[in-house]
């Protein structure tokens, strides 16, 4: 596959991901930034303002690692937050940055962490094989001023290499994997567990 036919298939990729993710009320109004690397070390990732539910391929534009436009198209003020997940991990293919109700309310309850524990879905998250896990989200206060918040977050992975995601305070969720269904896939059941810990909350203050 040459460059433009792997930059075409991604972002296929990234506007059926879209779609799926609109359906589920997770990108409202034009919120939200998706991403997947290509094998030249470019990036395919969305265009600033654009709703994630009505893609089209002039919507997805190309970066490189260090989040400068290659097609004069405008990238998400967000995009070096997807950068610096690809220069740290290696095997990450795709990122995907929703801003669903679940994720902004778990972070204004959970102020610092959210801790999954003994959930069958946890399953769902590469690498863990057992319901008996203990999965932690950190939570990062928004900033407007992405690269602190970039650096804030770089921080955090210097001392906890195996995080799967986190949550932006009031914000959105960031997630990770070898490719964009496996990041679909953990988007999906992470919105679950943090339903689960909202109705769980709730119960606890009646």
């Amino acid at each position: 596959m040459n460059d433009n036919d792997a930059f075409l298939d991604a972002a296929r990729q990234l506007i059926d991901a879209g779609r799926f993710i609109d359906s589920r009320g997770w990108v409202p109004a034009t919120s939200g930034n998706f991403s997947a690397r290509l094998p030249d070390g470019t990036i395919a990732i969305t265009v600033s303002g654009k709703h994630k539910g009505r893609l089209q391929r002039d919507d997805i534009m190309r970066i490189d690692a260090d989040a400068h436009s290659l097609d004069g198209k405008k990238p998400s003020a967000e995009t070096v937050l997807h950068t610096s997940l690809y220069k740290r991990f290696p095997a990450v293919q795709s990122i995907l940055h929703p801003h669903s109700l679940n994720a902004a309310l778990v972070s204004k309850i959970f102020k610092s962490e959210i801790v999954l524990e003994d959930y069958e879905l946890l399953k769902a998250l590469s690498g863990i094989s057992t319901h008996e896990s203990r999965v932690v989200v950190p939570v990062f206060a928004n900033d407007q001023n992405i690269p602190r918040l970039a650096e804030q977050v770089e921080r955090y992975l210097d001392a906890h290499a195996d995080c799967r995601a986190y949550i932006i305070a009031g914000h959105g969720l960031y997630t990770w994997g070898r490719s964009v269904e496996e990041t679909l896939r953990h988007l999906e059941a992470l919105d679950f567990l943090f339903d689960c810990e909202l109705r769980l909350h709730g119960v606890k203050n009646q």
